[in-house]
């Protein structure tokens, strides 16, 4: 039976929930993007005692038991892994969550001028609902990567001091006619550019083949302060997200309001439990990719075969190459592939099954399927896998929930699963629940994430 899990703490629990949740405060703040959320992860894992596997295979040394080891993909995914005591083609403990999360991405050809204003063109990036990023105050994180080959970070709207960003909409004065439209479509895509700029350059500044003044002093700003001129945006990787910082919601602070909750709240629990794992009879490995919004596609999605060539390396490192140990490694394995889950909503119940939906603050969330309607698109574990699963969280005191996304035809949602479940190994969905999924800013529980880290911690330790 589910149990509301405040309860149970004792003072050195809730002491260690808070400490946890600050930790994950501070990471949500750090990181809006997927690159800065790997920059992060790779340098905690080197503080960890963790070695890039390329200085490992360049210095022509083999790996052993209780070694700890990292490997990135374009700066956009990580794959952890801490050797185990038995050869890794018995098989690895992996947690896998993705760091991507729904956004608005600047077009190539963005900065333009009209009826005095300066706007960047833009493309939303995952599933989103458009007319919720509107009149929000918006921050700009990204890269610019220079034909000399210099790559300049960017991170405009996060300190107090910067100016923000914003996309505006029609006044309700005379909105009666857009409030007519479904809300899908009620903001359109094309609408979504982002309001930056509104002064022009003196006519004694502009040179004489320039006209258009608030579109120039937006290049000369970007001049002054990154190098950039106007064509630099063609390789530029540019994110729009909303500006500010994790915040603690509700009068008795138990949940944290933040944008990237979806799914860096699977992600850093998933960090936090590989960073503090001692040495382990099976390799542990926490595998956190990149294009999940988007289908996985990509050299930096889990459709590649970025995890599979590491997992190739690693065997090469400690039972030599061999291609069917690789397979076997793969094959044995077992996976977590952590996601967000929905969660009840009082406010909507006619989209739930009451029994068989998270309800906040009661625990992680294992989801045998995903899927929807039919159970279309969906890893379906095992059910020797979920009772494997329900004895090590039962014997860990771990708080979970077995739940479903919603009703059978309303909706459904995939992950990463079904992409390691063609391996052969052993996958589950499982994460944290959510209100808000998708939205600019997302509502977790405290009580869920400290659930979810001590699930994870368990099933390295003992799956």
């Amino acid at each position: 039976m589910k149990k509301n899990l405040w309860n149970k703490y004792d003072e050195n629990q809730l002491k260690e929930l808070h400490e946890l949740n600050e930790k994950y405060k501070m990471c949500l703040n750090e990181c809006k993007t997927e690159r800065e959320t790997i920059a992060l992860s790779v340098k905690m894992a080197e503080e960890a005692g963790y070695r890039n596997i390329e200085d490992v295979i360049s210095e022509g040394k083999n790996l052993n038991a209780g070694d700890k080891v990292y490997a990135c993909c374009m700066k956009k995914a990580i794959a952890l892994f801490q050797i185990g005591e038995e050869p890794i083609s018995h098989g690895m403990n992996i947690l896998g969550a993705h760091v991507d999360s729904p956004r608005i991405d600047i077009k190539r050809n963005p900065l333009y001028e009209s009826d005095g204003l300066g706007y960047l063109d833009t493309h939303y990036y995952g599933g989103v609902k458009k007319y919720q990023w509107v009149t929000e105050p918006l921050a700009l994180h990204g890269v610019i990567a220079k034909k000399d080959g210099t790559v300049v970070n960017v991170n405009i709207g996060e300190d107090k001091n910067d100016p923000v960003f914003v996309i505006t909409d029609l006044l309700v004065h005379l909105g009666a006619a857009q409030l007519e439209k479904p809300a899908a479509t009620v903001i359109e895509g094309e609408n979504l550019d982002i309001l930056i700029a509104s002064r022009p350059l003196s006519e004694t500044e502009l040179k004489e083949d320039q006209k258009e003044a608030v579109k120039q002093n937006v290049l000369n700003i970007l001049c002054e302060k990154y190098g950039m001129d106007e064509l630099d945006f063609q390789s530029a990787e540019l994110e729009i997200v909303p500006a500010g910082k994790a915040r603690d919601c509700g009068l008795d602070r138990s949940m944290i309001l933040s944008y990237g909750h979806d799914d860096r709240i699977c992600a850093f629990p998933s960090l936090f439990a590989i960073l503090e794992m001692e040495n382990t009879k099976r390799t542990s490995c926490c595998l956190l990719v990149d294009k999940e919004e988007i289908g996985s596609m990509g050299a930096t999605g889990m459709q590649s075969k970025f995890f599979e060539n590491m997992v190739a390396e690693l065997v090469a490192l400690t039972e030599g190459d061999s291609n069917v140990k690789v397979r076997r490694a793969l094959q044995n394995s077992k996976m977590l592939s952590s996601d967000v889950s929905s969660c009840y909503d009082p406010l909507y119940p006619e989209y739930f099954t009451r029994r068989s939906t998270a309800t906040i603050g009661f625990g992680i969330t294992f989801n045998k399927h995903t899927g929807s309607k039919g159970k279309n698109g969906s890893n379906d574990a095992n059910a020797e896998y979920l009772a494997e699963l329900r004895r090590i969280m039962d014997d860990a005191e771990v708080g979970y929930q077995i739940v479903e996304m919603g009703k059978v035809d309303v909706g459904g949602s995939g992950t990463i699963a079904f992409i390691t479940a063609n391996y052969g190994m052993q996958v589950i969905d499982c994460g944290v629940s959510v209100l808000n999924m998708h939205a600019p800013y997302e509502v977790g529980s405290k009580a869920d994430i400290y659930e979810a880290y001590r699930a994870y911690k368990a099933f390295l330790k003992n799956a």
